[in-house]
C-alpha cells in the first residue's frame, strides 16, 4: 500500500440490497450453465462438500495468517468495512492477509465465507486498488461464488489422490475443467463489483496493469496497454485461436488484460451509469431460482452478439457451423409443425 490515508469519501454510491444479477457478466451466466449441465455434477460437488471440515479451513486461516481488524491492518480494514456497506451485506466477511509473494486474493468458505489477500498483492497496490480488489473479493461472496471455489480447491486436492484410476481421474478432471471455465468467467463478474465498489476506473486499471507486469504508471501507456487487448481479441489465424483455448485451459483467472479491457468496455457503458445512478435490480426482487435456460438464453444473446462481431478466426467458423445448422433445423422443425421462434418470443412461451 502506498498511499497513507484510505479515502472515505461521502461521494461514493452505496447500492442498498443490490442483487448481483445487476452487474452478471453475460459469459459468467453461460458457463454457470454449461457447469449445470455436466453429468453428475450435483452428486460431485455434494460429496466434496462432506469429506471436508470447513472450519479446518478457517483454522487454517487463524493460525498461519494475520486477521485484518481494527488494531490489524486498520487501512485493510475500513476497505473491507466500506466494501460490505457498499453492496450492503448483511455480514461483514472475515479477511485475512497471508505471507505469499505472490499477487493474490480469493474468497473461500461455504457457510461463513472469508476473504485471503496475500502479502504480494498488498504490498503492490495502491490503497483505492486495493479497494477495487477487496471489492472483487466482496462480490465474489455476494454472488455465492466462494461455494463453489470452495469445492474447486477441494477437488484439486482430491485430483492427486486418484490419479492412479483411470476411470476416477477422467471424470475429475471433467468435473474440474468444468469449474475452472465457470471461475474465469466468474471473475469478469465480481471485477464489475470491485468497480462497483471503488467507483474508480483508473484504479481498476491500475490493478489489472500491475497483474501484468507493470511497476509504475509512468512505465505504461495506456492506449499501448489496451491495443494489446484488442490483438489478442482479433487474431487473424485459426492456429492462434486453438491456441488461445488451449492456454488458458488450467487458468483460473482470465488473462490480465482482456481482463482490463473487458472491465473498461463496462465503466465506459450505459449499464454501469445506470446503477451508479440507482436503477439497478434488487435481491429482493430476484426470482426464487433461475433455471438454466433463463441463464442459457441470457448469456446466448451476448454470445450471439460478440461471436458475430468477433475477427477471431475460429469464432467466425464456429459462428458460421452454427449458423448454419440452426438454420437447417428451424426449416426442418417449422416443415413439421413446430411454429415460428418469432411467435414463441413474441408470446413469451419459448420453452
Amino acid at each position: 500500500m502506498t498511499d497513507n490515508e484510505v479515502d472515505r469519501s461521502s461521494t461514493r454510491v452505496r447500492f442498498p440490497g443490490i442483487s448481483p444479477r445487476a452487474y452478471e457478466h453475460p459469459a459468467d451466466k453461460g458457463a454457470m450453465a454449461a457447469l449445470r449441465a455436466v453429468p453428475g455434477i450435483s452428486s460431485v460437488l455434494k460429496a466434496v462438500a462432506g469429506m471436508w471440515n470447513e472450519r479446518a479451513e478457517r483454522l487454517y486461516a487463524v493460525a498461519s495468517a494475520i486477521r485484518v481488524g481494527e488494531k490489524q491492518y486498520p487501512r485493510i480494514n475500513q476497505l473491507r468495512i466500506d466494501a460490505a456497506e457498499t453492496l450492503d451485506l448483511d455480514t461483514v466477511p472475515e479477511l485475512y492477509v497471508a505471507r505469499d509473494p505472490r499477487a493474490n486474493g480469493f474468497a473461500i468458505g461455504i457457510d461463513k465465507p472469508f476473504i485471503v489477500l496475500t502479502t504480494g498483492i498488498v504490498e503492490s497496490l495502491d490503497i483505492e486498488s486495493l479497494r477495487s480488489v477487496v471489492g472483487h473479493e466482496t462480490g465474489h461472496i455476494l454472488s455465492g461464488h466462494n461455494v463453489l471455489r470452495t469445492l474447486l480447491m477441494r477437488l484439486l486436492r482430491l485430483q492427486a489422490t486418484v490419479q492412479w484410476v483411470p476411470i476416477g481421474a477422467l471424470g475429475l478432471r471433467a468435473v474440474i475443467a468444468a469449474l475452472m471455465e465457470w471461475f474465469r468467467k466468474a471473475e469478469l463478474t465480481a471485477d464489475r463489483a470491485g468497480l462497483l465498489c471503488g467507483q474508480d476506473p483508473a484504479a481498476s486499471l491500475r490493478q489489472h496493469v500491475y497483474m501484468a507486469g507493470g511497476l509504475s504508471m509512468s512505465d505504461i501507456d495506456i492506449p499501448e496497454f489496451m491495443e494489446q487487448a484488442k490483438e489478442y481479441e482479433e487474431v487473424d489465424d485459426i492456429r492462434d485461436s486453438i491456441l488461445k483455448l488451449m492456454t488458458v485451459e488450467g487458468m483460473s483467472h482470465p488473462f490480465a488484460v482482456v481482463r482490463a479491457a473487458q472491465l473498461q468496455r463496462w465503466a465506459a457503458s450505459e449499464e454501469y451509469r445506470a446503477i451508479l445512478a440507482g436503477d439497478y435490480q434488487r435481491r429482493a426482487d430476484d426470482a426464487p431460482s433461475s433455471s438454466m435456460m433463463d441463464d442459457v438464453r441470457a448469456a446466448g444473446r451476448s454470445y450471439k452478439e460478440s461471436w458475430s462481431n468477433s475477427t477471431d478466426p475460429l469464432a467466425k467458423v464456429l459462428s458460421d457451423v452454427g449458423e448454419a445448422v440452426s438454420g437447417a433445423a428451424g426449416k426442418v422443425f417449422n416443415r413439421f409443425g413446430g411454429g415460428s421462434s418469432d411467435r414463441d418470443e413474441s408470446t413469451g412461451n419459448g420453452s
